[in-house]
């Protein structure tokens, strides 16, 4: 007996030699049959979804779960044009705190305010307390001069305005969450994207020097699990900050690991371990990302996070160690750096099946596509960036580069595996408005940026879809609706392929269900 019979729809199921299905069956929470497969079979309960859209649960392949949740429920500066309204924010907020207290703020973009803000301005707000005004994108905050004076005399720069590692002492300053509150966080972030007809996605780094928001956060995944409060399946993405030299024996290549030797692969079902992330750089907004020419206006042009061969050989290390990479790489020359050690670590040691990801590939220079997809690498890309910071990167860029920006076409064309994602909280994370920006190219003011690079609504949903179950290495258990394969599944008010362009991103999500399940 079927434990639920799906009538009357239109199943999408992403695989070419059986693209629709009208009926579906599900048992022990897998698809056991399509149509005439499950035609006449008794079931425990049948739903008719007159005539909805049915798609593979979408796979959101880089968020940070935790971070988002803790972001929903901490004050927010944004949207502010004015920096004394930030201050207003900031004076409200810290009267409900401790003195000596660490007060968090989010939405931080000192791009958009009629002044820079610094650590002097905060101070005449604090109140006595230590204020931390995180970046929108996560590479920089602002803080005042309670934090600065926590800080190590080398990071602590007198405005206030730190980027990256300057960042993260800051953030390694302040007392660590409790697994608990970053448990919460963790559900009510999952609970969001399960709305959005995510079903499964990869919480981009924990155990990070630079993001880490406690040293002991990936328990707080297992709590949220084993507590019954994770409601999609996880994928946790292992910092390289949380290896440490292992002495083993010279035929297992492994010479840095987390505790055990632990890598990708590690647990099964709702909670395991992802690809080993690597940051080479920083990030566009806070003109962090390492570009091989300057920013259009500036003489800055980023910087890399380390040596280019220290980054190396984190790269080769993890190779060799049998982890899947995820090599955070913004900027054309960080690619260059992540593209050189890759190819260095498969000439080592061939692992034609790694799946190695670059995670962002911002801007991808022409000459780059090729040594991409030589290396079977799978680049996952962010296509809200383009609609919500589009007009300011395409600015930084110029007109010569901006084409390079977040490519689509280019990468399908040189045959270059992408798949989708948000970098929630960094920009929206639903994949109905992804899907429709990965083919609109347009920013919110509708400019577009790098048209040439838009790909189909069918290669858009396969990014979400197929491209971020294999990129996750779930390609055998998610992905497309198949016989065999976990009833995780996504049911829309529309179907993407038959709307406008312009409607994708507003089409309802019904239901979602994740191993046969729609209750949570």
């Amino acid at each position: 007996m079927l434990s639920t019979r799906i009538t009357n729809a239109r199943i999408v199921t992403m695989v070419q030699d059986r693209p629709t299905a009208r009926e579906l069956g599900i048992w022990r929470g897998r698809v056991v049959g399509l149509d005439e497969d499950v035609a006449g079979l008794p079931a425990r309960r049948t739903l008719d979804l007159g005539g909805a859209t049915v798609l593979p649960g979408f796979i959101d392949a880089h968020v940070h779960l935790a971070w988002a949740g803790l972001k929903a429920k901490s004050p927010s500066v944004a949207p502010s044009r004015r920096a004394d309204d930030v201050l207003r924010v900031v004076a409200e907020a810290v009267a409900g705190a401790p003195v000596g207290g660490w007060v968090d703020f989010g939405g931080y973009d000192q791009r958009t305010l009629d002044r820079p803000l610094t650590a002097s301005d905060l101070d005449t707000v604090s109140a006595g307390r230590k204020v931390y005004l995180g970046h929108l994108s996560g590479h920089a905050c602002l803080v005042n001069s309670a934090v600065l004076e926590g800080l190590p005399a080398e990071v602590a720069r007198p405005d206030g305005f730190l980027a990256e590692g300057a960042m993260g002492a800051a953030l390694r300053s302040r007392p660590p969450h409790s697994l608990a509150e970053l448990a919460s966080a963790i559900e009510h972030a999952a609970r969001v994207c399960r709305s959005e007809g995510i079903t499964g996605c990869a919480e981009a780094g924990v155990g990070a020097r630079l993001f880490g928001h406690s040293p002991i956060e990936g328990a707080a995944y297992q709590l949220a699990h084993e507590s019954g409060r994770l409601p999609l399946r996880v994928r946790l993405m292992v910092a390289a900050d949380a290896l440490r030299p292992v002495r083993a024996d010279a035929e297992d290549t492994t010479s840095r690991a987390i505790d055990l030797g632990l890598r990708t692969g590690f647990g099964e079902g709702t909670l395991s371990l992802g690809s080993l992330k690597i940051f080479t750089d920083g990030g566009m907004m806070a003109r962090t990302a390492a570009l091989t020419s300057p920013y259009l206006g500036s003489d800055g042009s980023g910087q890399l996070m380390h040596e280019p061969e220290v980054l190396e050989s984190t790269i080769v290390e993890g190779h060799l160690a049998g982890w899947q990479l995820a090599v955070h790489a913004i900027g054309d020359r960080a690619l260059d750096v992540a593209l050189d050690a890759l190819e260095k670590a498969q000439k080592l040691s061939p692992r034609p099946e790694a799946r190695h990801r670059v995670e962002h590939a911002g801007l991808v220079r022409p000459d780059q596509l090729p040594r991409l997809a030589a290396l079977g690498v799978t680049v996952v890309v962010q296509p809200s960036f383009l609609r919500y910071y589009g007009d300011d990167y395409a600015t930084i860029m110029g007109e010569d580069r901006a084409g390079w920006l977040y490519r689509g076409r280019g990468f399908l064309d040189h045959g270059v595996r992408v798949a989708g994602s948000s970098d929630r909280p960094v920009a929206n994370g639903a994949p109905l408005r992804a899907i429709q920006f990965m083919v609109e190219r347009a920013s919110e003011s509708g400019r577009l940026i790098g048209p040439a690079e838009a790909i189909t609504v069918e290669e858009a949903l396969r990014a979400y879809t197929v491209e971020a179950a294999r990129a996750c290495h779930w390609d055998g258990d998610a992905g497309s609706v198949t016989p065999g394969r976990r009833a995780d599944l996504v049911v829309l008010g529309d179907d993407p392929r038959r709307v406008d362009v312009s409607r994708i991103g507003d089409i309802e999500v019904v239901r979602t269900f994740v191993e046969g399940e729609d209750a949570f």
